[in-house]
């Protein structure tokens, strides 16, 4: 009898090379499934949550679950086989992403060193004069050379030193730049504001994607959208959402509006981001960003607007763009799909095992390591400068939860392959279910283009 293998795309032949498998079943059996090609016109049920349905004529089965399942099927007289993705060599088991770790919070807090919790004010200083006086010297020279060789040098240089500026400034939003919440607030109104960002409506959301990371309706950065949301959008926004470089340029009009499916925003007091005592935090900030931009204003009438457009205005947007580039790509884009929550199933360990680590090569240093993120989205408290080392400490602990990011060349190019890749393919993910994998609309660029 001819063997069947049940896909995302149905039931299909068996080929004699065993596939790599993309996602795992959410399931901890370590079976592995022989499956043969079933009568037509009947209903068959696989487990307890998948429910495979059939009709005359076709093999085309329709699959009534959230998640993307592929099951490697092997003859059982067959003594070896090649590894596939996601199956532990040794032991024959299939590891399933969206299991509960056997390991808990308290286990990696442990595993970290002591000293990786310590806060040095002085040190976190220290990157803060380094990087503003790495922002006047570029900003100085590129007036001074004024020439069309030296102005694309100098705004992805300086538009990178933006985003290590807003790094740091994220750190006192943590409370990881000091102890002092004073000295936080203050370096961190200084530094967002320069780079037009509220400080306080951003720290605030910023505090509520941290404590919700991996949650599909509470999560507040890069969520996905259910599957109700995505087709009331219309086709423009629907387009231009997952078209580069549109939501590389997204961050503003987060700012200022949130994202499809939530109200409310960054600057408004009132907005239902804030609780009722936050909202003096909120003015303030906005009182700053305010500032800021009128003297963005008047520097463009003093200068002129051409002269300002090239020393601030390109490289802002240069900013915005590692910004939404690495927000996006820690969340989103792993060769294997990773999964997402809601319900008794979420939690937040494992919500933020869901995270990814990212090489920047060159760049690391320079944004103050922010491509360590999975340690940073469980244990934000941590400095940035200690982050590599907890990291390390905390990789046996982790696992196959730890998942190594590729490295890098001196600039991050690869990762513009991740980017498109994954906007490609992940655009929103079912109404229905609790542990949820992003899912693919074939009408949007076209099936050519979805594979």
């Amino acid at each position: 009898m001819a063997s069947w293998v049940l896909s995302e795309c149905g039931l299909r032949p068996l080929p004699r090379v065993y596939p790599q498998s993309r996602t795992g079943l959410t399931s901890k059996t370590t079976d592995l499934l022989k499956i043969t090609q079933p009568p037509v016109s009947k209903s068959y049920n696989l487990g307890s949550s998948i429910k495979v349905s059939g009709w005359s004529g076709q093999r085309n089965w329709a699959l009534n679950v959230a998640v993307p399942v592929s099951v490697p099927v092997i003859e059982k007289e067959d003594k070896e086989r090649e590894s596939v993705k996601g199956v532990n060599e040794h032991e024959g088991e299939l590891f399933d992403p969206s299991a509960p770790p056997p390991f808990k919070l308290a286990d990696i807090r442990a595993a970290i060193p002591k000293h990786c919790w310590v806060k040095n004010p002085w040190r976190s200083m220290s990157y803060v004069v380094r990087d503003v006086a790495v922002v006047f010297g570029l900003a100085v020279a590129a007036a001074y050379f004024n020439n069309w060789v030296v102005w694309p040098l100098y705004w992805f240089a300086q538009g990178t030193m933006f985003w290590a500026l807003f790094v740091l400034g994220h750190d006192c939003g943590h409370g990881s730049f000091s102890n002092n919440p004073k000295l936080n607030s203050v370096v961190g109104h200084l530094l967002h504001s320069a780079i037009l960002v509220p400080y306080h409506g951003w720290r605030i959301s910023h505090r509520t994607h941290h404590q919700n990371h991996g949650h599909v309706e509470n999560d507040e950065s890069w969520q996905p959208l259910s599957e109700k949301i995505y087709k009331s959008l219309d086709i423009v926004t629907r387009t231009l959402r997952f078209t580069f470089p549109f939501p590389m340029l997204a961050y503003p009009v987060y700012l200022w509006s949130r994202s499809p499916g939530k109200k409310g925003s960054h600057f408004h007091p009132d907005s239902d981001l804030f609780a009722p005592n936050e909202r003096k935090y909120v003015i303030t900030s906005t009182a700053c960003w305010t500032a800021m931009a009128a003297l963005v204003a008047c520097l463009s009438f003093v200068m002129g607007p051409v002269q300002m457009l090239k020393l601030y205005g390109i490289p802002y947007w240069i900013f915005v763009m590692w910004l939404d580039l690495a927000t996006y790509l820690h969340h989103h884009g792993h060769d294997e799909k990773l999964p997402w929550y809601r319900g008794k199933e979420w939690s937040y360990l494992r919500g933020g095992l869901t995270t990814l680590d990212r090489d920047y090569g060159w760049i690391n240093n320079i944004h103050h390591d922010i491509g360590t993120h999975v340690i940073h989205h469980l244990f934000p408290q941590i400095p940035h400068y200690h982050l590599v080392e907890a990291t390390e400490a905390a990789k046996p602990v982790l696992g196959k939860y730890y998942r190594e990011p590729k490295k890098s060349g001196p600039l991050p190019f690869y990762l513009l392959g991740t980017l498109l890749r994954s906007m490609r393919q992940d655009h929103y993910v079912s109404d229905a279910g609790d542990i949820l994998y992003y899912q693919t609309d074939p009408k949007l660029y076209g099936p050519d283009k979805t594979e």
